[in-house]
């Protein structure tokens, strides 16, 4: 398994368990950032497997409020 976010990798990503718990475990906040696996975005509850390769997207919020 291999996780990499703004150029960081961390391959001894222990399979198993879900993303949400793997995200902790790492030091991310889980509401910070979006997994991605095979193109496809998958949510906190996925059970992460041996041969997955995911890459981590910063969630950026602001901007300025909205006028009517």
């Amino acid at each position: 398994m291999k996780i990499t976010h703004r150029g960081q990798e961390w391959n001894d990503v222990r399979p198993g368990a879900t993303l949400r718990d793997t995200l902790i475990r790492l030091g991310f906040d889980p509401e910070t950032v979006l997994a991605v696996r095979d193109g496809q975005l998958i949510n906190e509850e996925t059970v992460l497997s041996p041969n997955d390769v995911l890459k981590l997207i910063s969630v950026i919020s602001g901007g300025g409020a909205c006028r009517p």
